[in-house]
């Protein structure tokens, strides 16, 4: 009985404990290279209500890191086309998650356990004013070192047999598994600190992402 009291304890305990840790942990700095300098660049970060995309802006350095994306449907080559979305998440969870109406029980069961994970690209024209779209202000270094970040976390740049959700997005295979602990938005935390850019220590959610960014000085605009 005791035992059974002890896991029933720990069962109810863990989601709180993880609750807690989102909301700490996001205002604890993790480390990473140091990596300022002038601001010479601007990357955007752009939330759903449980995802968060880099955003891109459409360059000579981009179109070379990402050529692999107009091959196969997205038009980085377009006139039009300023910003690249970069998104990585679970394959299950992400691809079927054209809505929230479209995902389902063993997706969102499959993500929380564990599962490869994917990366959808795509490419946008002007963006205009939307209250869940940050940017951060990077040097020259931190915006290059982004750039290699993001592309080292392709498996493969042949384009996974999937339809996308807008016409001109791709999804690719990606290294890494997504799970309970390592989301999308510890993802991206990972990622921003590993490219000298001051993110909190663990951001699984995306409030843990908007407490990161509010306790940043000096990046963010």
């Amino acid at each position: 009985m005791r035992r059974a009291f002890r896991l029933i304890l720990l069962t109810l305990a863990l989601p709180a404990i993880y609750l807690v840790a989102s909301v700490i942990l996001p205002l604890i700095p993790g480390p990473g290279p140091d990596l300022s300098g002038p601001i010479t660049r601007q990357v955007g970060l752009l939330q759903g209500p449980i995802h968060t995309d880099i955003l891109f802006p459409v360059t000579p350095e981009t179109r070379a890191a990402f050529a692999f994306a107009e091959p196969a449907g997205v038009p980085l080559n377009h006139p039009k086309a300023e910003w690249l979305v970069f998104g990585w998440g679970s394959a299950a969870f992400y691809t079927t998650a054209g809505t929230y109406a479209d995902i389902t029980a063993t997706a969102i069961l499959t993500a929380a356990t564990g599962d490869d994970a994917v990366i959808r690209l795509d490419a946008l024209g002007p963006l205009p004013p939307l209250p869940n779209l940050r940017f951060l202000q990077l040097s020259e270094a931190q915006f290059l070192a982004l750039l290699g970040e993001t592309t080292t976390a392709l498996a493969s740049e042949t384009k996974l047999n999937h339809p996308g959700f807008t016409g001109s997005d791709a999804f690719f295979p990606a290294r890494g598994h997504f799970h309970l602990l390592r989301t999308c938005n510890v993802w991206l935390g990972q990622t921003l600190r590993a490219s000298g850019i001051p993110f909190g220590l663990w951001t699984p959610t995306n409030w843990s992402v908007r407490l990161s960014l509010a306790s940043l000085t000096g990046q963010t605009g």
